[in-house]
């Protein structure tokens, strides 16, 4: 652990707001922030005083997904990281607190939300953004699948045939095609992102706390009963995923800012 602090919480008006905060890497997740942020949902769960949290990221970027340079370097030594096992304990306890927590979440997204990044803003109860975020399923450009529930949650927000679209393509997403598509629920200038986020966060936190907790638990029956046998899923999928050569290939040419040449193998 380091003494950076790459993960923010603070307490207002019963409002619990969590803010990733790697600017310099577009808040791209390595192993410690997952972690943190693992811990500060848990928290906010726990804590009565929060009955409404926001997830927002600092600087131009909400999330950009898994750092690959991390991820590189680790391939560089010669040791290749189990795909499955880590969104196992990385990625998809965080997936599960945000849907299964009793408490409203909001997702402020700033700029980009790619990867994992993207799931994660998925997996919240309210997403606004900003006129300058685009939303990508960045996974296939290093040869991988979408994780960390995008397979799950996306295909219920906005139908099958345009998720797939998305996943395969990884085409960015910009915010008001989001918008028409029910991903968001609202659009706002750069500047008011936060002060939009905390008006509904504290008209949240303000309401009938317990109605509000009962009504997402009555929710994720209907609509996400199965998460957790999809996340598992899709995790080995992953592990299958992260074994081939195209993977290696793709975090390598992204690293060497250059187009992949993918064998399908």
């Amino acid at each position: 652990m380091t003494d950076e602090k790459i993960l923010l919480t603070e307490k207002k008006n019963g409002v619990g707001i969590i803010t990733l905060n790697r600017p310099d890497k577009l808040n791209a997740f390595n192993d410690e922030l997952t972690f943190q942020l693992q811990d500060a949902l848990k928290e906010m769960e726990k804590d009565k005083e929060v009955r409404a949290i926001i997830l927002t990221g600092a600087g131009r970027g909400f999330c950009s997904g898994q750092d690959l340079q991390s991820r590189s370097i680790a391939q560089e030594v010669g040791h290749r990281t189990s795909l499955g096992d880590s969104i196992k304990r990385r990625y998809n306890p965080i997936v599960i607190k945000l849907r299964r927590m009793e408490k409203p979440i909001i997702a402020a997204v700033n700029g980009v939300a790619a990867g994992a990044g993207a799931s994660m803003a998925f997996a919240c109860d309210y997403r606004i953004v900003t006129d300058k975020t685009n939303f990508i399923q960045s996974f296939t450009k290093v040869g991988l699948i979408p994780d960390s529930g995008a397979t799950f949650i996306l295909p219920r927000l906005i139908g099958a045939t345009k998720a797939f679209e998305l996943m395969l393509s990884a085409d960015k997403l910009p915010a008001e095609e989001a918008l028409r598509l029910g991903v968001v629920n609202k659009v706002v200038a750069e500047a008011d992102l936060m002060t939009e986020a905390m008006q509904l966060a504290e008209k949240l936190a303000a309401g009938p706390s317990k109605a509000f907790g009962l009504t997402k638990r009555a929710v994720n029956k209907a609509i996400f009963d199965d998460l957790e046998e999809l996340l598992e899923y899709e995790a080995n999928l992953q592990e299958l995923a992260g074994r081939s050569d195209d993977f290696q290939e793709g975090v390598k040419a992204f690293v060497e800012k250059r187009t992949p040449n993918y064998t399908g193998k």
